[in-house]
């Protein structure tokens, strides 16, 4: 009897039971559901919930992929092994199978536990509920070991994420009620009950100082921890990374928000395949613009001085800001969130817009957190609904005004 056959039996056994939620899961997981609607429908199509997040999924493997080459190069190149690989997107030295293994089984523990816990409390919720396992949480589960550190204690994994999809998305009734992105609430809960894991001197990133250091002091270290990028300009010290290496990705950060290229690329997948939204993804784009051109023009007009907290951030070229951070992966893949975005046309414009202007005001204002576009989009996942019901209330006005127009 095939796998199929047997998953079909228990879930007719148990199908008046408390955990018919579970095996109705794992047997549509893996297959396609048995039922089919029997009444007529107004809508047929090909898209569901599933396909839909396997679509974001396939967006994020490149990302996944690449974020543990760079884990490794980053690790070999700390510890002086190999040299640098600029602008050397196809290097045999980058595409080497140990800086794939060294990334790999660091990364690879992050996604089981994201997956684990995830999935664990979705099951337990559908029990409670006796109501079915929603595919929600598949994009979440592959969205948090991606903007996370990549030695984060998986203790503090788990803790975070059964708060971020307890609080972030069950209270409010699960997939599709939630107002807040689930993956940058996990993200949000470590950043302010563990600091030093996410932006500390704890953040696994390396560093070359801090690797002659620990050689001069003759310590024999596994991992060196160092800046990010944003880091370095917080402190308005000069990044000693090129254009190429911030687009291509062969920067330290968290595992996939380092190629720009990339997530350009899965952006587009997205916005062909109608998932994700081009007028957030643009309209972000032009607000961070909007801010970092503000921020050079405040610099060049002589207002902030190299004294100042802000001038390393501020006086960063505007397109930097582009490319550097999780800006660009948190634009493509949580700010186009369809649950907790805005849902009209306008207010998707108006959404994105103060997202990445907000963003970057964020980044530069807060020296001790550099990295703005996670409150940057959580703060505008509530503020989603109240844009929205400006704009359909103006569409009202304006067709109350015809009607009068028309009728007077």
């Amino acid at each position: 009897m095939s796998l199929k056959n047997k998953l079909h039996i228990l879930k007719r056994k148990y199908r008046s039971k408390k955990m018919a939620p579970a095996f109705n899961a794992l047997h549509t997981f893996l297959y396609l559901p048995n039922e089919t609607t029997h009444n007529g429908t107004h809508i047929k199509a090909a898209d569901d919930l599933k396909r839909t997040m396997n679509t974001v999924i396939m967006a994020m493997v490149p990302c996944l992929l690449f974020g543990m080459f760079n884990a490794g190069y980053q690790h070999h190149l700390a510890l002086g092994e190999i040299q640098s690989v600029t602008g050397g997107f196809f290097s045999a030295e980058f595409w080497t199978l140990d800086n794939f293994m060294v990334g790999f089984w660091k990364i690879i523990p992050l996604v089981i536990v994201s997956y684990g816990v995830g999935l664990l409390i979705e099951f337990i919720f559908a029990i409670i509920n006796k109501h079915e396992v929603e595919e929600g949480y598949l994009v979440t589960g592959m969205l948090v070991p991606l903007i996370v550190p990549i030695d984060i204690p998986l203790w503090m994994l788990a803790v975070a994420v059964v708060f971020g999809v307890v609080i972030g998305k069950e209270v409010f009734g699960g997939t599709g009620m939630n107002i807040l992105n689930p993956a940058l609430t996990i993200r949000a809960f470590l950043f302010f009950a563990y600091p030093t894991w996410m932006s500390g001197d704890k953040v696994w990133v390396h560093g070359a100082v801090e690797r002659d250091q620990a050689i001069a002091a003759g310590q024999n270290l596994d991992a060196i921890s160092g800046e990010t990028i944003l880091g370095v300009l917080a402190q308005g010290k000069e990044v000693a990374y090129s254009a190429a290496d911030m687009f291509l990705g062969f920067i330290p950060g968290s595992v996939g928000e380092t190629s720009t290229l990339l997530i350009i690329l899965g952006g587009l997948f997205l916005v062909f395949s109608k998932i994700g939204s081009w007028r957030i993804m643009l309209s972000s784009v032009i607000g961070a613009i909007v801010m970092g051109l503000i921020f050079n023009q405040v610099v060049a007009s002589g207002w902030i001085t190299e004294s100042s907290n802000f001038y390393g951030l501020m006086s960063a070229p505007f397109w930097e800001h582009l490319l550097i951070g999780g800006f660009a992966f948190g634009t493509v893949f949580m700010a186009t969130d369809p649950v907790t975005a805005s849902q009209t046309n306008k207010g998707k414009w108006i959404y994105g817009f103060l997202v990445g202007f907000i963003s970057i005001m964020i980044r530069v204002f807060n020296p001790a957190y550099p990295e703005g576009v996670m409150l940057a989009i959580l703060l505008m996942n509530v503020f989603a609904p109240t844009i929205d019901h400006y704009v359909v209330q103006g569409n009202v006005k304006k067709r109350m005004k015809r009607v009068k127009v028309k009728t007077a």
